[in-house]
């Protein structure tokens, strides 16, 4: 029986090379499949951390997006206050003013202040009148005949104004075309 032993303890010796091979044991599988089990368990950790991370990042964008589309116009609103209020002090000023002249230069004063706000606010009106006409900037509601050939296919009216904000256009200009 001590033979037997020692017979399952001696080298193995490759015999094409002639080198001597230690004899596999049954630990060295199995400290290799529980190494893999636990590089496996790891990296499956790690997968579900990064996916519970993601998941929060996509909670917390959508969540700052809802938040940006409700205050957006925030900035804006709060500037037009200050006309809102030179609105209201330009309509006791009609109320109680019989001054013609006095009134109007109130108002014209409102409008300008309003046109300075949006235009600080990146508000930008749309040259359009004797313009060539051009669909991606004009809609044309109505074309009428034009005596002069130069007019034809050029803006001859503007019947609503056309708006850029930062150099996009907001409000094509609603205009009347000759031809």
């Amino acid at each position: 029986m001590e033979e037997k032993e020692q017979l399952g303890q001696e080298p193995i010796v490759d015999t094409e090379n002639g080198a001597q091979v230690a004899p596999e044991t049954e630990e060295t599988p199995l400290s290799e499949l529980d190494q893999l089990k636990a590089d496996l368990a790891d990296q499956k950790d790690k997968y579900l951390r990064l996916m519970a991370e993601f998941e929060n990042f996509k909670r917390r964008t959508a969540k700052e997006r809802v938040d940006l589309i409700q205050t957006a116009g925030k900035d804006v609103i709060v500037s037009l206050l200050d006309v809102m209020d030179d609105c209201d002090r330009a309509e006791k000023q009609l109320n109680g003013s019989d001054d013609i002249a006095v009134q109007k230069e109130g108002i014209q004063l409102v409008f300008n202040k309003i046109r300075t706000v949006l235009h600080g606010k990146g508000l930008k009106a749309m040259e359009s009148i004797d313009q060539t006409f051009d669909v991606e900037l004009h809609e044309a509601i109505t074309e009428v005949p034009v005596p002069d050939a130069a007019k034809q296919g050029k803006v001859i009216d503007e019947v609503t104004k056309g708006y850029y904000l930062n150099d996009k256009i907001i409000r094509f200009a609603k205009v009347v075309v000759g031809k």
